[in-house]
């Protein structure tokens, strides 16, 4: 029910931006998060906003770097100053249960994933 798009190939330095939208759901009555899993690893989450006031909350190794959004019924994350240890696959997801949760299993609807890759 979520679609997540917009990865790619990118140079360290480079921006991106990626995109959440909703299919058979009102994404607006959800907090909306971005998590990454990098090879091998857990999946992470870097990124989250509240519905209503729209309260963002990050992870710190993405701080002053990654920047969520929302507008109307998408939600982005827009990745600026990209490094190789960036490259991952994002997910966005989404939970009507908890705002500011970076816990997999606070979220009940997750995209399929779009690739992200950081090398020269």
């Amino acid at each position: 029910q979520l679609v997540d798009s917009g990865g790619g190939l990118a140079q360290p330095g480079d921006a991106l931006r990626l995109s959440c939208a909703a299919s058979n759901m009102t994404l607006d009555y959800y907090a909306v998060a971005w998590f990454l899993q990098a090879p091998g690893k857990e999946r992470d989450g870097v990124a989250c906003i509240s519905n209503g006031d729209g309260r963002t909350y990050y992870a710190d190794s993405v701080k002053g770097r990654f920047t969520i959004s929302r507008d109307n019924a998408k939600v982005y994350l827009q990745l600026d100053s990209l490094r190789p240890e960036d490259t991952a696959v994002y997910y966005c997801a989404a939970t009507s249960l908890v705002i500011g949760s970076f816990y997999v299993r606070d979220y009940d609807y997750w995209g399929q994933g779009t690739q992200v890759t950081v090398s020269s």
